[in-house]
C-alpha cells in the first residue's frame, strides 16, 4: 500500500518560507528605495535553482556572520516572492499579474534558472495574455531574442509578426531592428508580404544604419558602396528576386545593382527575358490561413480558438488563432432571420453540433451554450457529458471567460418547438418566447449568467464540424 502526502508536504514548506525558521541564506532583492531584504535555506535553494546550485557549489556567494548573502538587483521583491512560493512548495498564481509584468517575471525566473518555471510562465503569457502579446509582439521579441529558453514564446512572436508585417515594415520601429531579427524574419516562409515590399522596407532599413550616405546611388563613391554592401551583405540571398515582377526589378531593384552579386543580376535578367524554366525558391506563403467568422457579437477569432478547446475540453491550454480544429459556420442570426423559436428550429434543427452566442443588452457581457448532439423538436431531453455552457463577463476580454460542463445525467439540453434552446432542467441558459433567462444551475455549474429574465441584443447559432 501506498500513501501520497505531497500535499501536506507542499503546505509544511509554505509555513518555513513564512517564518523563515533556521535561515541561513539573506537575499537583497530589487535596488535602491526598492530593495528588500528576504531570508530562505540554502539547501532547498540548491536543489531548486540552478543558479543557486552553481553560486554555493562555486563558492560565489559572500558569508557573513554565519549567513550567506546575495544581492539580486535585477528580480523585484514581489517577483522574487513570487519565485519563492514556486521553490518552496511549488505553487505559483499568476492571475494578478499584467502582460508587461508576467515578462518581467519571465526573465527574473531565467535569471534564476528555475526550467520547469520558465515553461510555465511562457504557456500563461500565450494563453492568457493574448492581446498583450499581439498587441506588442516586436517589442517583446525584441526582449526575448537572446533568451534560448523562450522557445515558445519566441516562435508565438514571429508567427504574429509574419501574419500582419505590415504592423512592423510599415512603423518607425522597423528601421530600428536589430539586424539578427530583421534576418530571422526575411528567412521566413510565412512573412505575408510581396517581395517587391520586402525588398523597398530592406533598402530604407540599410540607409537608416547610414545616415549620412545620400539616397541617391549614382553619387555614391567607393566607400558608400562598400559600406552598403556589408550591410546588405547576410540579407541578399534571403530575398526570393524572381518572385518580384520584371517591371519592379527595374525599377525598383536594378538602380541598385551595384550593391548585389554580377552573376545574381545576370540570373534574373536572363529570367525575365528569356522566361526560360529554372530552379528559384518557392513563394513565401502562411503556414494557415486565418480564418474569418462571420458574427456580429464578437469580431476575435480568439473566441473561436477557445470556444474549440472548450469542445476538446483542453482546458489547462487554449488553441491559437491559426491552428483552430473546428470549422463554425453561421446558421441562424436572431437580428437576420427572426427572433422567434419557430425561426431557430426552422434553420438550426437537424444540423449536428452547434455553439450558441447571445450579447447581453447593456453590457459588454456574452454567455451561450454548445450542444455536441442536435436540435429538433422531439418535446425531448437529450443527455450530454460535453455539452457546456459559457460567459465572458467583458466580451473583449478573453480572460473574463468561464465555462461550466453538463452535470445532469438526463437534461443536458432540451428539444421542444415551445422554446428556442434549452441548456438544463432548471432553464440553467434557454430561451422561451421572446426572452432569454436563467433559473438557476440545476444541470451546470455556475459560470456568471444573470439569474431571471434578461434582454439581448442578438445572438447566433454557428455550426460546429471538426476539420
Amino acid at each position: 500500500m501506498s500513501f501520497d502526502y505531497s500535499q501536506e508536504l507542499s503546505s509544511d514548506y509554505e509555513k518555513l518560507l513564512e517564518n523563515d525558521e533556521g535561515y541561513d541564506v539573506i537575499i537583497h532583492a530589487g535596488e535602491n528605495e526598492n530593495v528588500k531584504e528576504i531570508h530562505t535555506h540554502s539547501n532547498i535553494l540548491r536543489i531548486r535553482s540552478q543558479y543557486f546550485r552553481m553560486a554555493f557549489s562555486n563558492e560565489l556567494a559572500k558569508k557573513e556572520n554565519g549567513k550567506f548573502i546575495f544581492n539580486l538587483p535585477n528580480i523585484s521583491p514581489q517577483f522574487f516572492k513570487i519565485i519563492l512560493r514556486f521553490i518552496y512548495c511549488g505553487k505559483i498564481d499568476l492571475t494578478k499579474l499584467q502582460g508587461l509584468d508576467v515578462l518581467k517575471l519571465l526573465m527574473a525566473v531565467d535569471e534564476l534558472k528555475i526550467q520547469t518555471l520558465i515553461l510555465c510562465v511562457q504557456e500563461y503569457l500565450i494563453k492568457h495574455q493574448y492581446e498583450y502579446l499581439q498587441q506588442n509582439p516586436t517589442e517583446i521579441l525584441e526582449t526575448v531574442y537572446q533568451h534560448e529558453t523562450f522557445t515558445e514564446l519566441w516562435n508565438f512572436c514571429l508567427e504574429e509578426i509574419c501574419k500582419e508585417p505590415e504592423l512592423l515594415f510599415n512603423s518607425d520601429k522597423f528601421i530600428n531592428l536589430k539586424a539578427p531579427l530583421l534576418e530571422l524574419l526575411l528567412k521566413r516562409d510565412d512573412l505575408l508580404l510581396d517581395e517587391i515590399v520586402i525588398w523597398d522596407s530592406l533598402i530604407k532599413w540599410n540607409f537608416a544604419q547610414h545616415p549620412s550616405i545620400q539616397q541617391d546611388v549614382k553619387k555614391w563613391n567607393k566607400e558608400d558602396i562598400t559600406i552598403m554592401e556589408r550591410t546588405l551583405h547576410r540579407f541578399i540571398p534571403l530575398i526570393r528576386f524572381y518572385h518580384i515582377s520584371s517591371e519592379d526589378f527595374f525599377d525598383k531593384v536594378y538602380s541598385f545593382k551595384v550593391l548585389l552579386p554580377e552573376d545574381l543580376i545576370n540570373k534574373i535578367l536572363e529570367f525575365h527575358l528569356k522566361k526560360q524554366n529554372i530552379e528559384i525558391q518557392p513563394p513565401r506563403k502562411p503556414k494557415s490561413i486565418k480564418p474569418i467568422y462571420d458574427s456580429v457579437i464578437i469580431n476575435n477569432n480568439k473566441h473561436f480558438a477557445i470556444f474549440s478547446s472548450w469542445i476538446e475540453k483542453k482546458n489547462d491550454s487554449y488553441y491559437n488563432v491559426i491552428n483552430i480544429p473546428c470549422n463554425f459556420n453561421l446558421l441562424y442570426r436572431a437580428s437576420r432571420d427572426g427572433n422567434t423559436k419557430e425561426a431557430f428550429h426552422n434553420k438550426c434543427d437537424n444540423k449536428g453540433a452547434t455553439i450558441i452566442i447571445v450579447k447581453i443588452s447593456n453590457s459588454d457581457q456574452i454567455v451561450g451554450g454548445f450542444n455536441p448532439l442536435f436540435w429538433d423538436s422531439s418535446y425531448s431531453w437529450k443527455s450530454t457529458k460535453d455539452s457546456f455552457i459559457f460567459s465572458f463577463t467583458n466580451k473583449n476580454d478573453v480572460q473574463s471567460a468561464k465555462v461550466g460542463y453538463s452535470n445532469d445525467d438526463q437534461h443536458s439540453v432540451g428539444c421542444f418547438p415551445n422554446y428556442g434552446p434549452i441548456f438544463g432542467g432548471g432553464d440553467d441558459l434557454s430561451f422561451y418566447s421572446n426572452y432569454w433567462q436563467c433559473n438557476n444551475n440545476r444541470s451546470y455549474p455556475s459560470v456568471g449568467i444573470p439569474i431571471g429574465r434578461f434582454n439581448v441584443d442578438d445572438y447566433e447559432v454557428f455550426q460546429v464540424i471538426k476539420k
